[in-house]
């Protein structure tokens, strides 16, 4: 356990996180008729750092390091700003077509391609036990996007490569020299994720006016709720071990469909299940078993 660890008020703020990350979602749902994926990645962003910046400072390893903002690693750090981008993309032009619900359950299978990629990008040895969790989760995919049935489309492949990248940007953070504290690789990521967002948006249109006062408005709300819930995430994996936090995220996948049967009457049943609750038991399955593995090795 850590000299910090505060399980309690950790789990509370990852779930204020999780409500962060779904209220932005919404708003983005909201503006996709208006504007690109890639101008809201943009605009999302360029107000998102802020956040950044404010974790960074509020970092004690940051301060005790000198206050330095080198990185040996800085090719990394900057690139995970650029994958960053492409799941963003993914990610946001799926919530401008599909059911708000479908499209945020579908990038639960993150964890999936966590232990996936694990193998070979980190040399890890996977078991019996977490591949048959990533087949359970599998399964659930599958189920939810139902390919060669009529109710199957492309646009549905979208939210998967959103999960697929936004885990490859966790394997990444887990080769960053242990004494860089996360939230200057964190602000780095960030930094990196506006420049290419900015040069993506231009290279596919530009960006178009800001229709009125309102739409700033939300534009704004949207960067900051998923620069503060990138902020309370950073805060709370600080407090305790990241194992006591991860099975909680799966709380999004019900709030995604309360939220998306609230703001936009969408009650995808057929849809979801029940393949949500198998990606949720892939990925709790994969949890538990990390978790024992570590208990193991602390004794």
């Amino acid at each position: 356990m850590r000299p910090t660890d505060r399980t309690g008020l950790a789990i509370v703020l990852s779930l204020m996180a999780l409500v962060l990350f779904d209220a932005m979602g919404l708003v983005i749902k909201h503006l996709s008729a208006s504007y690109s994926a890639a101008e809201l990645s943009a605009w999302r962003n360029l107000f998102g750092i802020i956040p950044a910046v404010v974790a960074l400072a509020m970092s004690r390893g940051w301060h005790q390091s000198g206050r330095r903002m080198r990185m040996r690693q800085w090719k990394l750090g900057l690139s995970r700003g650029a994958v960053v981008t492409l799941a963003q993309l993914c990610f946001y032009l799926s919530l401008g077509k599909m059911e708000f619900a479908t499209a945020s359950t579908i990038t639960y299978a993150n964890a999936l391609f966590l232990t996936a990629l694990s193998v070979p990008l980190l040399g890890e040895r996977v078991g019996l036990v977490r591949w048959g969790a990533v087949s359970i989760g599998f399964v659930g995919v599958m189920l939810v996007l139902r390919p060669g049935s009529d109710a199957f489309t492309p646009v549905a492949l979208l939210p998967l490569g959103a999960a697929a990248l936004y885990a490859l940007v966790t394997v990444q953070a887990r080769t960053v020299d242990d004494d860089v504290p996360t939230p200057l690789v964190n602000l780095y990521s960030s930094a990196a994720a506006l420049v290419c967002s900015v040069l993506l948006a231009l290279a596919l249109g530009g960006f178009s006016p800001i229709r009125s006062l309102a739409d700033f408005g939300w534009i704004v709300a949207m960067g900051g709720f998923g620069g503060t819930a990138v902020l309370l995430l950073v805060v709370s994996y600080r407090m305790t071990e990241p194992s006591n936090l991860a099975p909680f995220s799966y709380f999004g996948i019900p709030l995604a469909f309360v939220l998306g049967w609230v703001f936009f009457a969408e009650a995808p049943w057929d849809a979801l299940f029940p393949g949500a609750l198998l990606i949720a038991a892939g990925g709790l399955m994969i949890l538990w078993r990390e978790r024992r593995m570590q208990r193991g090795s602390e004794q």
